[in-house]
């Protein structure tokens, strides 16, 4: 969803905040488990709290052309988006996209502290696109970061959309396009 749809939200929180650790994200970092101790982390030694991050995010809009690209393509397939954002952070902008189903995860929350998280499953990404395939969908994925490249291998066909270079260097088997025209484009040829 973030840097395909919407903006990445983390990136939001450090503009506002002032906070410029929290501008990584799993461009920047492949474990998904540090890069989020390392936010709770931040968020804890600044006292930032969930309503102040939900004020962030309801400030957002989805990126130029995400809508119409999502609408475009629900009109000839299934979509189903993976995330690794949380419950508690997508719905603003799920609203704004016309409530496409989202899977993601859940924040742990104490009196408007995010104090943890909780995983669906390990890899949900390429899980979820394994079980889909069990059940003989034929599954195009299309991501930007490190943690969505399970999912692209687990794929019938996976695409880098707006990838930074050192993912496209790194996966070089994926085709890459900038465009949302270049990207339905090849979710229609890959339908056949």
């Amino acid at each position: 969803m973030e840097g395909v749809l919407t903006p990445e939200i983390w990136i939001a929180v450090a503009e506002k905040t002032g906070i410029p650790e929290l501008r990584r994200t799993t461009r920047d970092e492949p474990d998904y488990d540090k890069l989020m101790r390392g936010r709770l982390a931040i968020l804890a030694q600044h006292g930032i709290t969930l309503s102040a991050i939900q004020s962030i995010i309801g400030s957002l809009r989805p990126l130029e052309g995400g809508k119409e690209f999502l609408d475009e393509l629900r009109s000839f397939v299934q979509v189903l988006i993976l995330s690794d954002t949380f419950e508690q952070f997508a719905a603003p902008l799920l609203k704004q996209m016309g409530w496409p189903t989202l899977l993601c995860h859940r924040l742990v929350v104490e009196k408007d502290r995010i104090v943890d998280y909780k995983l669906r499953v390990q890899e949900q990404k390429q899980k979820t696109v394994a079980a889909l395939k069990l059940l003989n969908y034929k599954v195009i994925a299309a991501g930007d970061s490190f943690n969505d490249t399970a999912m692209l291998m687990e794929a019938d066909r996976g695409i880098l959309f707006r990838a930074p270079d050192n993912v496209k260097h790194q996966f070089p088997q994926f085709k890459a396009v900038e465009t949302y025209e270049d990207l339905l484009g090849l979710i229609k040829a890959a339908i056949g």
